[in-house]
């Protein structure tokens, strides 16, 4: 049975949902978190966001089941530029949250926050990820060698990067 997602902004007392996301295994080893996240660091993140971080969360059946960051640039000539990081819970991968997420962040982008560009990493072994992230219009644009150190080993990321559908000739939608 498939239950319905919905989207909402983090809110300060979201910070034990968003660590035991980011606590799971699967979850940890798609993205730069370290082991044993602290629940007083994701206390501290949510209270002291950045105005130009949009943190998204994914909700279903009342649980907080994935989290997604879109961070403006700050530098005056890329303001039209916004970074993605996203994790979904170890238990709901693979069903819808991921898109769900990006959807919203995109259109938040787009219709609300004026970005032309938004940029990703991720890792070249994340099939599913690269997968859905060319779904939504992301094109590959460079790799990464030796990006980060995962379970023991360096691992390679891609830098993704889709440009909004009408902004430029070369990119189609």
């Amino acid at each position: 049975m498939s239950a319905t997602i919905t989207i909402r902004r983090a809110e300060p007392g979201d910070f034990a949902a968003v660590q035991a996301i980011y606590a799971a295994p699967k979850a940890q080893a798609g993205t730069l978190q370290l082991p044993f996240p602290s629940l007083d660091l994701w206390r501290q993140r949510l209270q002291a966001v950045d105005p130009n971080a949009h943190l998204l969360l994914a909700c279903a059946d009342g649980e907080v089941v994935g989290q997604l960051g879109l961070y403006g640039s700050t530098n005056p000539r890329r303001r039209h530029v916004g970074d993605l990081g996203m994790g979904v819970r170890d238990d709901w991968q693979g069903r819808g949250v991921g898109t769900a997420l990006l959807a919203a962040a995109i259109d938040l982008a787009d219709r609300w926050l004026q970005l032309r560009r938004l940029e990703l990493q991720v890792y070249a072994d994340n099939r599913q990820g690269i997968a859905l992230y060319a779904r939504h219009g992301f094109v590959e644009e460079g790799r990464h060698r030796d990006f980060a150190f995962r379970d023991g080993a360096y691992v390679d990321a891609l830098s993704l990067a889709r440009v909004r559908p009408g902004q430029d000739p070369a990119i189609s939608p």
